[in-house]
């Protein structure tokens, strides 16, 4: 199982450079930003795919597979949108983040 977290981390970060890291640079033309993107996209692709199969392969559903990668994918974006992008963090994004912390617990509840 941590294998398959430590890949599902280190796919969002490729994931997430790739969706928004092109936004502090809006005068890059749309055309360079989606080659840009998609050859960042590759490497999460490369995480991502080998992440999804060791989980499932080890007892993992693909239920819960997803809502561990969307919590994944939240926490790495809410690290890249202070850190990067300078953006503030609200009460409310801990709030939600609480919502779905407890989504991975009944996700996971036998």
């Amino acid at each position: 199982m941590l294998r398959t977290i430590l890949l599902l981390v280190f796919s969002n970060m490729f994931m997430t450079f790739a969706w928004y890291g092109h936004l502090k640079n809006t005068s890059m033309p749309l055309w360079k930003a989606v080659a840009i993107s998609w050859g960042i996209a590759f490497f999460e692709y490369c995480l991502m795919v080998p992440a999804n199969r060791l989980g499932y392969t080890n007892g993992l559903s693909g239920f819960q597979l997803k809502i561990t990668q969307e919590v994944i994918t939240l926490v790495v974006f809410a690290v890249f949108a202070v850190f990067y992008l300078k953006e503030p963090f609200h009460w409310k994004y801990l709030v939600s983040f609480a919502f779905l912390i407890g989504a991975v617990y009944f996700m996971f509840k036998k």
